[in-house]
């Protein structure tokens, strides 16, 4: 069966890693000047459930839709806030249209947007906020909805100074061999000049982690919290030979 929905290029077009993205369709790395102040923030979001699909503040995530009812939450987004809630399915459960979601998102602004001969929709979101859904709303729509809680998240408002205290080069040296095992040819020089916030967002966004592992990646609450979550994925993924899930 096709899946209703798919991340651009078959998997995360990550800004620096060359098996994901060519060179000329590569993204810009991570800003943070996307961002929009609270009050541009909207009480209600649509949301995209897309397991593996993580999103950041100030990350870049493209998308290729096609399923009829989120090419409706695209028209929708368009003519209102623009904003979408990237959230992940947490299980499956009986329904797999109406899947269990974890509680924590990522609004998204939409900032590209392209429609293709055959009806499908190209489009880019730049993550803003983190969000928790305070409850799905009831609508007539054929997409979710929820009631987003902004307040817990202001500081993805505001420079994060907790970057200065991670150890860049073992995380460099943790993500060379990582990416080595995984087979994923990389650009170091970009990398190697990378602000660190833009490198651990991209890293976060574009590696093949298991979606607990992402959800723990989009939760932690410092960039340096979501940096040493992210060696210790990487150290612990190089070092298991079950590939099994890290996070329970």
């Amino acid at each position: 069966m096709q899946r209703p929905y798919a991340v651009g290029g078959g998997f995360l077009r990550s800004c620096f890693l060359d098996d994901v993205c060519g060179a000329d369709e590569r993204l810009p790395m991570t800003d943070t000047m996307g961002r929009k102040p609270r009050t541009a923030l909207p009480d209600n979001i649509p949301l995209f459930p897309l397991p593996g699909a993580l999103l950041l503040p100030g990350g870049q995530l493209p998308l290729n839709i096609f399923e009829p009812r989120y090419l409706r939450m695209v028209d929708d987004a368009l003519a209102g806030a623009r904003m979408i809630g990237m959230i992940q399915p947490a299980e499956a459960g009986p329904d797999p249209d109406h899947p269990r979601l974890y509680e924590v998102g990522c609004g998204g602004r939409l900032t590209d947007f392209s429609e293709t001969g055959d009806g499908r929709y190209l489009i880019t979101l730049t993550g803003v906020s983190r969000f928790k859904v305070k409850r799905e709303v009831a609508g007539d729509t054929p997409y979710r909805q929820a009631e987003a809680d902004w307040s817990s998240f202001e500081r993805d408002f505001h420079p994060d100074l907790s970057g200065g205290d991670i150890d860049r080069e073992r995380f460099l040296k943790t993500a060379r061999r990582y990416l080595a095992a995984e087979g994923l040819k990389t650009d170091w020089d970009v990398a190697e000049e990378a602000p660190i916030e833009a490198l651990i967002s991209s890293m976060c966004m574009g590696c093949p982690f298991a979606v607990n592992e992402k959800q723990a990646l989009l939760e932690a609450r410092t960039l340096k919290d979501r940096a040493d979550c992210l060696i210790a994925l990487m150290e612990m993924s190089t070092a298991d030979d079950t590939g099994g899930d890290l996070l329970q």
